[in-house]
């Protein structure tokens, strides 16, 4: 697990909204926040995808009448139910925490960002509806009428992401609000949902979310095949998921850049953490690892003026620094630093990975042969979730000491309670034990035969 410790750096409140009162328990606040999204967060890339690769296959079945397809769509939706399961439990300890743990946030901007939460809870309840439905309609109504069930799960995996995704925008880029005399009044809340930073985020997640289950899917059926098991249940369990996955990787990087201009026009400061550069800098220069110390990236490798190609697409571009604001409403840069190094490193591997499948498949018609690029598959699974924890940590981290971005400190926000030590330790067993429930469920689906779907 990341060590969070570090993350919990926040400046002493000064300016902003609220009242922080004591707070002596900070640290274990951010420790339970962070470890319920880094529960929840590869659920909802599951959310967002696997209900369409499920529908496409079903598709397929439709179309073409071969039952490989059907048996794969069955399997998969049993999944997608597990998955839908278990992001109910993480996401409602979610909801819970964000009023027990921040409650002057919510106080504060509950009539800002509300609407968002609410539009969730209605796509929410409308996929709980449909998925259990579908799911348990195979073979028991009309297969058209079957499938026209499926695209309501669809559709309602991407609403209520959008939602959240538009309030974690607004926190980075908050507007639909006015203050006047320390409150907050004139709210607007669609202007708030609908904020300028919310285009980057939404396609940056749903890209993520494709690339994500698409190889930890794929990355099943590499193992089976490294395992010689190329009948053609694998082989098409295989391509589904792998085609996927490599038409997101590509595309992420597109997105990525995409991002990191909005971030570098909007939040500087973030992506000077990024980098970890101190001083605002002409034709900036981007460094490959290092660690941050007194003022300056050490012990890394620099490649001259490409910073300000990736922020500005100008190698003599301006990037600002970290000492355009005071210390205090600087972010800690070592963690903010080296999740970003993770992420572009993973991402751009997964990217020649998916270059590698995509190429073979157009010149030759066929999948690759040698066993290290199926070894490659096994791996990338898991790399791509640790990319998608690593790019979360980037931007909250990134965001601190704030929790809304420039208006409210992260330590202005927490709740006055202590004791948050014995809700750290429930959540961690509660986490624990779904982990092996899931992977109990996941094992014992998996050594079903086929037939059996």
């Amino acid at each position: 697990m990341i060590d969070l410790g570090l993350l919990a750096q926040v400046a002493p409140p000064s300016g902003g909204l609220g009242d922080p009162g004591p707070q002596p328990d900070l640290l274990d606040a951010r420790q339970m926040q962070a470890m319920s999204f880094m529960f929840h967060i590869p659920l909802v890339c599951f959310g967002i995808s696997f209900p369409a690769m499920v529908l496409f296959l079903e598709g397929l079945w439709l179309r073409t009448g071969d039952p490989v397809y059907k048996r794969l769509a069955k399997r998969w939706s049993k999944v997608m139910l597990i998955m839908f399961a278990v992001g109910v439990v993480t996401g409602t300890v979610l909801s819970f925490e964000f009023g027990l743990l921040w409650p002057n946030f919510t106080a504060t901007f509950g009539e800002v960002f509300g609407l968002g939460f609410a539009l969730e809870g209605f796509s929410f309840f409308i996929e709980a509806i449909f998925i259990a439905i579908y799911v348990y309609g195979w073979d028991r109504i009309r297969p058209r009428l079957h499938f026209l069930c499926g695209i309501p799960v669809v559709i309602t995996g991407i609403t209520g992401s959008l939602m959240v995704i538009g309030v974690n925008g607004w926190m980075n880029n908050p507007t639909g609000f006015d203050v006047h005399g320390g409150k907050v009044t004139n709210v607007r809340p669609w202007e708030a949902l609908f904020n300028d930073y919310l285009a980057h985020e939404l396609v940056h997640m749903y890209v993520a979310g494709y690339l994500v289950a698409g190889f930890i899917v794929a990355g099943v059926y590499a193992r089976a095949w490294l395992k010689g098991r190329r009948d053609r249940y694998h082989r098409v369990g295989l391509v589904v998921s792998l085609t996927i996955a490599c038409l997101a990787a590509p595309v992420q990087l597109v997105v990525g850049d995409w991002a990191a201009r909005t971030v570098a026009d909007r939040q500087p400061v973030k992506l000077a953490a990024f980098e970890g550069l101190a001083n605002t800098e002409k034709g900036a220069e981007f460094t490959i690892g290092g660690i941050y110390e007194d003022g300056a990236l050490e012990y890394g490798i620099s490649i001259p003026k490409l910073l300000s190609v990736l922020a500005d697409h100008d190698p003599n571009g301006v990037v600002k620094g970290l000492n355009t604001v005071p210390k205090e409403d600087q972010p800690p840069v070592n963690p903010v630093h080296l999740s970003f190094q993770v992420m572009v490193f993973i991402g751009t591997g997964l990217a020649a990975l998916a270059a590698l499948y995509l190429l073979t498949w157009w010149r030759k018609r066929r999948l690759p042969h040698s066993k290290w690029f199926y070894r490659g598959v096994v791996a990338a699974g898991p790399l791509a979730l640790v990319a998608l924890i690593a790019g979360w940590v980037t931007t909250e981290v990134g965001r601190q000491p704030w929790v809304v971005y420039d208006v409210m400190r992260t330590s202005q926000a927490v709740t006055a309670a202590d004791g948050l030590e014995i809700g750290y330790v429930f959540l961690a067993v509660l986490y624990a034990s779904l982990a092996v429930a899931v992977f109990w469920l996941l094992r014992r689906l998996s050594r079903q035969p086929a037939e059996a779907d």
